[in-house]
């Protein structure tokens, strides 16, 4: 990847599930260095579009390149990235802190500065812990820790605050901001508008097709779908009466 290169680049991405078309020829760049938001409500195609970018899932046409690699000829893009998913998948059975080393022998990275990241994301009082006694939020903050070893140059994040508290929230939104303030790239997928503010470029997905905007324009984009929501269901409870 030279420096010019995007470091995700998106054209005309189709998915397509059976009959289904999940995604309808997306295309957007993420530029080195941005914390980008690609928001949408539940069941938008958000975990979908991506897992292509991270190499879990295959798609159906266009093209995907990741730090410069197309992801169908290459998986070399994967061991420069981090992902948080929205689904747990540490390893339930071990210690937090076993986790940590665990997953950082997996990577082989310079396990340096786990301390401090650890410190931060206020795990230390945690690291004995079984992860499967972790509550939701101590849980979240440790799939970031792990993500972040390395570092990474990517990192990835589906609903990393979704049904979290605010404090983790706090914590975890504040490390992603140290880490794209150190040079690294984040994409991050939210049915929330609470994190807009804190991204430097999003877009916006429903129904499969996918719209780059201002982040501004998209809080005025979320508040006229909030409205119009409301309007149906005032609509039918009206018709029910």
């Amino acid at each position: 990847m030279t420096q010019e290169q995007p470091v995700v680049k998106v054209k005309d991405l189709v998915q397509r599930i059976g009959k289904k078309e999940i995604l309808k020829g997306i295309s957007f760049e993420v530029a080195s260095g941005e914390f980008y938001g690609i928001f949408g409500h539940g069941g938008s195609g958000k975990t979908t579009l991506l897992h292509i970018i991270a190499g879990i899932e295959r798609f159906t046409g266009g093209m995907v390149e990741v730090l410069g690699f197309n992801v169908r000829k290459s998986e070399k893009f994967k061991k420069y990235q981090g992902i948080v998913t929205q689904q747990p998948s540490l390893f339930r059975e071990l210690r937090a802190g076993e986790n940590i080393d665990f997953i950082g022998a997996l990577k082989g990275v310079d396990m340096k500065g786990a301390a401090d990241l650890v410190e931060r994301l206020g795990l230390k009082e945690h690291l004995k812990e079984r992860t499967s006694a972790l509550d939701a939020g101590v849980y979240k903050r440790l799939s970031l820790a792990c993500a972040l070893l390395g570092p990474p140059k990517l990192l990835l994040l589906d609903e990393p605050f979704s049904g979290i508290d605010l404090e983790s929230q706090r914590l975890m939104l504040k490390e992603v901001r140290n880490f794209v303030d150190g040079g690294g790239t984040c994409i991050g997928c939210f049915s929330g508008i609470e994190v807009c503010a804190a991204v430097s470029s999003c877009g916006w997905l429903k129904d499969g097709t996918f719209t780059p905007m201002d982040p501004s324009a998209l809080r005025e984009k979320w508040e006229e779908e909030v409205t119009k929501l409301y309007e149906k269901r005032d609509g039918e409870n009206a018709e029910s009466a």
